[in-house]
């Protein structure tokens, strides 16, 4: 099983009930296709460096996780076909960007 990284950016008219419905779909999703989470960060509202859809600010999202590759084609899918989803990007994390990923982790974990 290899290790991802997910962030995709919501669209920022949607109430926080719609967006934690939307984050647990995604998060249900990749957990049903053998998917282990290993972090849910929500970076909140940011503004956007070129508008997307016409929008200036999106809600940005990142799931840390193991699941098998096959697992991935689906999921990108799913995100193109929710209409709440702006962007996405999925990257297959090597040794040392998992290691990055612990230390940012436990950084943001002291700072908070």
């Amino acid at each position: 099983m290899n290790q991802y990284e997910t962030v995709f950016i919501l669209n920022p008219v949607l109430s926080d009930e719609q967006i934690k419905e939307t984050v647990k779909k995604f998060e249900s999703f990749l957990v049903s296709n053998g998917a282990k989470m290993i972090s849910k960060e929500d970076w909140g509202l940011k503004k956007l460096a070129y508008p997307i859809q016409h929008k200036k600010s999106g809600f940005y999202h990142l799931f840390e996780y193991t699941v098998p590759g096959e697992a991935i084609n689906p999921l990108e899918v799913e995100f193109r076909r929710d209409e709440r989803i702006m962007r996405y990007l999925t990257v297959s994390l090597d040794k040392h960007a998992i290691s990055w990923a612990e230390r940012r982790r436990i950084r943001d974990k002291k700072t908070a």
